[in-house]
Order: structure tokens, then C-alpha cells, then sequence
């Protein structure tokens, strides 16, 4: 999903397809979503998100994240991501600096990867129903050609916005 929030933009992933992602799916769609910010002209930065910031916890939950983290980095370092990190480090930058300097996420995230379908599910709908955030998804990422989803209950401008981003998907290929 795209979420525009106080002229911010974030994307958001994975919030419909992926129930319980391994470390090597979330690389793969941390980077496809990244790819797809790109598309938008956005520059991504990468937020691998967890309960957890930086270690601070050793469930297996975070150190999946932490390991995906890792796997994009090792294949793509030309992206700007880290974590595993909880959702207000990712988008209050001042706290990402004064509490964890080393982190190599400059300023806010952008892109957001959820550690399942639960948490990604549950935010983006949050969002869509409890503020004023324009929410335009979901967004099919890695598939060979572009595909769109119109849900149960899409108002006619939900339908609008998913079909203008068909159509810069389909003048892509």
C-alpha cells in the first residue's frame, strides 16, 4: 500500500499476501518495494520493522528480522535500510540519531516492512479508517506483470487511485 499522510509518503509491506514471511521473503520484499517506491521517483529508505530496536530483544521474531536486514544489505547495498527497529524509531529520525547513532537510516523511513501479515494488515487499515491518510493498494510487487486488487467496500476514489497506479505500472513494461 501507498499511505500519504501529512505530505508524507510511505509504502507499506507486505499487507495482503504474505502470512508468516522468512527472513529471505521479507529481503525480497523490502527490495521490491523499495524498487517500486523508485518507480514513484521516491527515493527508499528502508525501515525493517519489529517490536524490537536493534537487538534489544532476542526472540526469534526480531532476529528474523534482523537477518533479512542483513540479506539486503549483502544483495542490494545500494539501498538505504536497517532494522530490525520498532515503527517510531522508523519515522521520528531525531529519535533514530540521539538513540541509535550507528544506524545507517538517514532520516525518516519511507518504506516500511512489517514482520508478517498481521502487523502490516493491521496498520495499513488502521491508518485507512482512524486519519485523513489517502491509502491507494494494495500493490502486487514481484510478479511478472503488474497486477491490482479492488477490494469489498473500495469507495469510487479507492478505485480511482489503484487505477492510476495500473496504468504507471503497465507504461513501465
Amino acid at each position: 500500500y501507498i499511505v500519504i499522510i501529512k505530505r508524507r509518503v510511505f509504502f507499506f509491506a507486505d499487507t495482503t499476501v504474505n502470512v508468516e514471511p522468512t527472513a529471505e521473503q521479507l529481503a525480497e520484499i523490502a527490495i521490491t518495494t523499495a524498487d517500486a517506491a523508485k518507480s514513484f521517483d521516491i527515493e527508499p529508505k528502508i525501515a525493517m520493522l519489529s517490536f524490537s530496536n536493534f537487538g534489544s530483544t532476542s526472540y526469534p521474531q526480531a532476529q528474523k528480522v534482523a537477518k533479512a536486514t542483513q540479506i539486503v544489505k549483502n544483495l542490494r547495498p545500494d539501498l538505504m535500510i536497517d532494522g530490525e527497529m520498532q515503527a517510531d524509531t522508523a519515522v521520528v529520525p531525531e529519535r533514530l540519531e540521539k538513540e541509535f547513532p550507528f544506524s545507517t537510516l538517514k532520516g525518516a523511513a519511507n518504506v516500511l516492512i512489517f514482520p508478517n501479515l498481521d502487523a502490516g494488515n493491521i496498520a495499513y487499515k488502521l491508518f485507512q479508517r482512524l486519519t485523513d491518510a489517502t491509502v491507494i493498494g494494495p500493490i502486487i510487487n514481484g510478479m511478472k506483470k503488474s497486477v491490482h486488487v479492488i477490494q469489498r467496500g473500495d469507495t469510487v476514489q479507492d478505485i480511482i487511485n489503484i487505477s492510476a497506479i495500473a496504468v504507471v505500472g503497465a507504461r513501465e513494461n
